[in-house]
Parts: C-alpha cells; structure tokens; sequence
C-alpha cells in the first residue's frame, strides 16, 4: 500500500495509521475513533526508538522501489544471522526520495538496526549502497536502548562481504569495479587495475559456495591521485559482453573529472592493451610490447634512437635469449603504427614471461613500464597497433 509521502507499508503488517505504528494496539471493536485514550506504552516504545531502529541507505539505483529495498534488506539480514527479534522480516518501513536516491529503512528492532550498519557496501541491484545511522540518530540514547555496534558473530562472508574491508579496502578513494566477465581470474583483474598503479588493497568478491566471481572487485591504490583517472578510463570499457562500471564506492555514478586530458588519453591506451591481454584463451607469447618506455620525440634523433636500442637490448638480454628488438619510428607526413611502444622477441615463452615479470612495473625514465604479451603472428606481420 503506498502512502502519499512515499513510503511503504509491507504486506503482512497492520496498515498503519498516519503518525503511529503498526505494531499498535488496534481500536476496540466499535470504539469510536475520537474516544482514543493515550498512545499505548508499546506504541510510545515504537516512536522514542524509531531514530535507533532507522538506517539510511544511499547510493541507490533509479530502479529501485520500496518494495524492492524493504525485500533485499529482509532477505540479506536472514541470511548474515542478524535478525534477533524472532522469525519474519527484519524490515518494517521503508522511505525512499527517489530525487536524492537515498532510503531510510525502519527495522524491528535497535539491535538488527545496529547489525544492518555491517552492511555498508553491499552490491544492490548492480551497485554498491552506503549503509550509515540517520542523522537523527542521537548515540548517547540510543546506547541505553540496545547494541549500538553490529553482531561480531556476522556471516558478512554469506553476502559477499568482508567483516572490516580487511587489506586497505575502507575509505572515500575505495574503488568499485563492476561488470567483469565472469571468466577473468582475480590475477587477470589484479593486473588490468594495476596497470595505473600499484594497489594497496584488492578483493574479487566469490560465490562463497562455488568459488567463482560473481563479476565484482574493490580495489584501493596506493597512490591515491590516480584514484579518479583509473575510474575515468575503465568506466564503460567493453569486456567481452560486457560493460565495466567503475567508480568510488561511496559515490553515484559522476566522476570528477582528471585534470589533465592527456594522462587519461594515457590511460585508455593502457587499457586497450590489458583488453589485448585479457582477452578469452589469451596465452602467453615469446613476444612482449612496452609501453611508457620512450616518447616518439625520443625516437627522430638517429643517434638517440640507437642509444635506446641498446639499452633496450642490454635489459631485455637479462631475462633470457633475446631475438629480436623493434621499436617503431615516427615517419614524416605518414602515420607510424606502433609508434611508442617496444617491442622484445625471445627464443621462448619462458623467457618471455620472466621478462614480463621483471620489466612491468618498473621505472623508465622517470615512468612506469607497462609489459603485456603480443600476439606473435601480428608482430610476425609488421602490425604494431593491435
């Protein structure tokens, strides 16, 4: 039954009445409606924990309803083991300003409400949701009322949390990346995001029962100014049939914007080549590509242009038999493909991948080396730009 106000009644309850509760009382039979007394002393409970039985949830998705919402949180208290009030649904209200797309969602009681702030975080209908107390919530009350801290015996796990966010995983500059294919191994989803940079936390969240993704990662990096270009340059790429959303967890979908264009044109040519890599059956390769090694004004001088060689032999000639070294040339008045990346051929695969292992990551002229396998029969064919 839907309200005026925007709020909703869920079935199996007493329909309310306007400024009371439906856990009131119900009038006599054939009382009349004026001849009401006082607000009886459960009614009175009702109102003076409502600001302690209350969470605001935030961050929700255009598509969601009261329904929907007071659904989900019933369904995911049940499974963490936080209903303490008795069998049913934990959830009894639910207001949604659908403008602002935030929730506040009314439990039975103050202590499911305090085990529902453990779920802050958690993926609702595709997204992440922000869990916090109302800020009408008074804690020096409500401390004398119940648990003002969640249940230390929660299956967080059964919902695909994890208690405390452990591995740096908390913060304004967590990240929430979702949309991945469901066959991406947590290394390969390791690497696409590193390739911004180094993280200082990472979690695949896992079906707890097979194991498998379930197509969602946080990640937090180390250096947290490249926070924004990697939600920048990852949001909306394809992956396969699929569409990343990437984004700060305690935000909606805008991303401020990177200062600087070029660092996220940077960017989304690294992520065309983690695309190249990532791909399905992609195996390694005797054929490693480089990037952010040289610059193609580096390249014009033929004197430079050998000294780079050189180093670029010497270093790769230290994982293993190095074949061949090809580092495209600008060309005057004609595009050169493949211009900024270098190329490093080895006898073997083995090869190859210790020189991957040694080479990405590290800097290079002041810059951080991106390493990926290459398809050996493109680099076969003089095709640079894959």
């Amino acid at each position: 039954m839907h309200r005026l106000d925007g709020s909703c009644q869920i079935p199996g309850t007493t329909p309310a009445i306007p400024g009371m509760f439906p856990t009131m009382f119900p009038l006599a039979t054939g009382q009349p409606f004026g001849a009401l007394p006082v607000m009886p002393v459960q009614a009175m409970t009702q109102q003076a924990t409502r600001h302690a039985r209350r969470v605001y949830v935030g961050g929700l998705p255009p598509t969601a309803n009261e329904q929907s919402v007071a659904t989900f949180f019933s369904q995911v208290m049940a499974a963490i083991g936080g209903n303490t009030a008795g069998p049913g649904d934990a959830v009894v209200n639910v207001y949604i300003n659908h403008e602002k797309k935030f929730a506040f969602v009314e439990m039975r009681s103050v202590e499911e409400a305090s085990n529902a702030m453990a779920l802050d975080g958690i993926i609702f209908e595709g997204a992440p949701v922000k869990v916090r107390r109302p800020s009408d919530y008074n804690p020096s009350l409500a401390a004398t009322l119940g648990p003002s801290q969640p249940s230390p015996n929660l299956n967080l796990a059964a919902v695909g949390l994890t208690p405390g966010s452990a591995g740096g995983l908390e913060g304004p500059d967590r990240i929430f990346v979702g949309g991945l294919p469901y066959y991406f191994t947590e290394a390969q989803v390791r690497e696409l995001l590193e390739s911004f940079g180094p993280l200082r936390g990472f979690d695949l969240v896992k079906d707890r029962e097979t194991g498998n993704s379930k197509g969602y990662a946080f990640c937090v990096y180390q250096d947290l100014s490249v926070t924004d270009i990697a939600c920048a340059a990852l949001n909306g790429i394809k992956m396969g049939d699929k569409t990343l959303t990437v984004r700060r967890a305690n935000q909606g979908t805008n991303q401020p914007k990177p200062e600087q264009e070029s660092v996220l044109l940077h960017a989304q040519q690294q992520i065309a080549l983690q695309k190249l890599m990532l791909q399905p059956g992609a195996v390694s390769t005797k054929v490693l590509c480089l990037t952010q090694v040289v610059t193609p004004e580096e390249l014009i001088n033929d004197e430079d242009y050998e000294d780079i060689m050189e180093d670029m032999r010497g270093e790769g000639g230290k994982f293993g038999a190095l074949v061949n070294v090809v580092i495209p040339r600008p060309r005057p008045n004609e595009a050169a493909p493949g211009v900024g990346k270098v190329f490093l051929e080895y006898a073997d695969i083995e090869s190859a991948t210790k020189a991957r292992s040694g080479l990405n990551g590290r800097k290079f002229g002041g810059n951080q080396v991106i390493a990926v396998f290459y398809p050996e029969n493109k680099f076969a064919q003089g095709e640079y730009d894959a």
